[in-house]
């Protein structure tokens, strides 16, 4: 029988009690007027025969197939940032309705720049959270797996630190990220990694340090004199090693927030201005305010994540062995090696040996 309008003693709002192909139903419109009801009921009625004669492909719609993609795993601040744009423009839409042009709808309506917003924007804020949501459907066999044009980013050079660069940012650093970046640079650390890293996990006198990496495995790395120094002169307490100053909303901070390991923002005002004073590349990015009021920021093209790069850059160039440096680095297979180690002129051989060794 069809579904019905019906209410329940106690309850104030409508409910829908009946059999649609063979499917008995009875729950809560969650309205208490009638009218709002009844369109609940044609609505739930007619998805009913919808999932029956097509499938669940055909009812399936954006917003359930994200309850159940946040509810699998953990997501990062950036993904859900992502993702709650995403839900606020396509809603409740079937996932067989999204389509190419339902994507590049989707750029001009998240996206401040819409249509001329770069390629690595689309794909960080709109197509890559788009298309993770849609393969975490697919695998449920709620919708076809998604396939849609993929901007093209242009590559570009990935930079690595010469000693005298190194040199100068660590002068313009602020004393409290000066350690950390000597840190990144002799180790080659995620700055995730040293964020997180604890007194307890660092052994001076064995010069060895262990880092907890985001495979969710220990990973070992050693300590040379400058990051032996460096250490050093930093108090010993328990927690984190790697600390921001105290202000006044956080007097005793007892470590960076945690951001869910993405993006370096924990430290982004004071790595701005110590690559602007150091004189490495950048950028004012100039920008107006709800206020009205004119703003502008430095933003570095080089991001602590390059001081990863240039560790294995330095280190290919002091020993040429990939295979130690996959290792070292922690990284899957030699590929990823090759990604981040360049081939560095050895003229600088001996400058980078002294960087490394000085105390």
């Amino acid at each position: 029988m069809p579904l019905k309008i019906v209410t329940r003693p106690g309850s104030s709002f409508f409910y829908v009690r009946g059999t649609v192909r063979g499917q008995s139903v009875f729950e809560s419109t969650g309205a208490t007027e009638r009218r709002k009801a009844e369109e609940y009921r044609a609505h739930r009625e007619s998805e009913l025969w919808n999932a029956s004669l097509y499938g669940q492909k055909a009812v399936v719609t954006f917003a359930s197939a994200v309850e159940s993609y946040i509810n699998h795993a953990q997501r990062n601040h950036n993904t859900q940032s992502a993702v709650e744009k995403l839900v606020q423009h396509f809603g409740t839409t079937p996932l067989h309705q999204i389509d190419q042009v339902s994507v590049d709808r989707a750029y001009a309506k998240i996206l401040r720049d819409g249509h001329k917003a770069s390629a690595a924007t689309k794909l960080r804020q709109v197509l890559t959270p788009l298309r993770a949501i849609l393969e975490h459907a697919a695998i449920r066999k709620w919708c076809d797996r998604p396939a849609f044009d993929v901007p093209r980013v242009a590559k570009a050079i990935t930079p690595y630190l010469k000693p005298d660069e190194a040199d100068a940012l660590v002068g313009a650093a602020g004393t409290h990220i000066k350690p950390l970046i000597i840190f990144l640079i002799c180790t080659g650390a995620r700055l995730s990694e040293a964020l997180e890293i604890e007194w307890q996990s660092v052994d001076l006198v064995g010069r060895r340090a262990t880092l907890w990496q985001k495979q969710g495995t220990e990973r070992d790395v050693d300590l040379p004199n400058r990051a032996i120094s460096a250490l050093s002169a930093l108090p010993h307490r328990p927690g984190r090693i790697f600390r921001p100053p105290a202000t006044r909303k956080r007097p005793n901070p007892e470590g960076y927030l945690d951001s869910g390991r993405t993006s370096g923002g924990q430290i982004k005002c004071a790595w701005a201005t110590a690559c602007r004073k150091a004189g490495l590349p950048g950028h004012w990015h100039e920008w107006v305010s709800t206020s009205g009021q004119s703003k502008r920021t430095w933003v570095s093209d080089v991001t602590p994540h390059h001081l990863r790069h240039t560790w294995a850059t330095w280190q290919y160039c002091l020993h040429g062995d990939l295979l130690a440096l996959q290792r070292d680095g922690g990284w899957s297979n030699i590929t990823m090696v090759t990604r981040y180690a360049k081939k560095m002129p050895d003229a600088y051989r001996e400058a980078v040996d002294n960087w490394l060794n000085a105390t």
